[in-house]
């Protein structure tokens, strides 16, 4: 299931889980607020979280932040109504969007044969809420276009949008002094699509923002946290995989011939899933 883990002085996340797609949510407790990164995708999910990291039973967080509108980032927000959530405006647009659906499985099965929901995500939905389908979607209090800077005391924490294929309104969260840069889910393709697919264009711009945070530790949503040297290979990997599919003109198969020359060796199974997302997205 879950464990929780600490990095540095201050920050805490809840790691993820997969059947039900359940991602990392973070923790920052300053000497005066605490900020939580994002919702999760129940209001189980986030009192899990909450009851883990704050001591006091009936302790919340001073402040949440979501990094974008996808369900398993946002549907936790009913449990906490005493805490201040912040968003994008964007995100916040595309979250009304989903104020009237209804979450009974007829209703998500339709939007999925309509293409308004994906597979994968109403099988999460369903495993995660078998017992009852009570889902609320709560809009945030506070939003905002660019950046903003949250002082905690002691710690701060730079939220900022940064778009990406994923989703055109993610937000990234930077906790300065723990120099660790939350990631959500920007750096991943695009799902809601008719193919899951990268862009050469969002890719590199999104790149460019996140390499200018002076970071030793990136946490994406739904993997474990990466080194400042794995963020790296990640990084060079959708660089050259980009530069490439521009210069062979989406051509797979002259894509994956230039990018075995660049590593000089086989390529693996994310190398060649990232080339077709790439060919998908041309």
């Amino acid at each position: 299931m879950h464990s929780i883990k600490k990095i540095g002085q201050s920050f805490w996340y809840i790691t993820p889980v997969s059947l039900t797609d359940r991602p990392i949510l973070g923790m920052v407790a300053g000497n005066n607020k605490t900020l939580m990164i994002d919702a999760g995708n129940s209001e189980d999910h986030a009192n899990y979280f909450i009851h883990k990291t704050l001591e006091h039973k009936s302790a919340t967080p001073d402040m949440v932040v979501l990094t974008h509108w996808h369900w398993d980032h946002i549907f936790g927000l009913p449990a906490l109504p005493d805490t201040v959530s912040i968003a994008s405006a964007q995100t916040r647009k595309e979250m009304e969007k989903l104020v009237p659906f209804s979450w009974s499985d007829e209703a998500i099965d339709e939007r999925v044969r309509e293409g308004t929901e994906i597979e994968f995500c109403a099988k999460a939905i369903k495993e995660e809420y078998q017992g009852h389908r009570d889902i609320q979607v709560v809009l945030p209090d506070v939003t905002f276009d660019r950046r903003i800077e949250i002082d905690l005391g002691g710690v701060t924490c730079i939220v900022q949008h940064v778009g990406g294929d994923h989703a055109a309104d993610s937000v990234i969260v930077y906790v300065k002094e723990e120099k660790i840069l939350f990631l959500g889910d920007c750096i991943y393709p695009k799902m809601y699509a008719e193919k899951v697919h990268y862009t050469v264009k969002e890719i590199l711009c999104l790149l460019d923002e996140l390499e200018a945070f002076d970071a030793d530790t990136y946490i994406p949503s739904h993997q474990r946290p990466w080194t400042k040297k794995e963020f790296r290979q990640e990084t060079d990997k959708l660089r050259m995989i980009a530069k490439f599919t521009d210069q062979c003109g989406g051509d797979k198969q002259k894509i994956m011939k230039e990018y075995q020359h660049y590593v000089n060796r086989e390529l693996k199974e994310d190398e060649l899933e990232t080339i077709a997302y790439f060919v998908n997205g041309y």
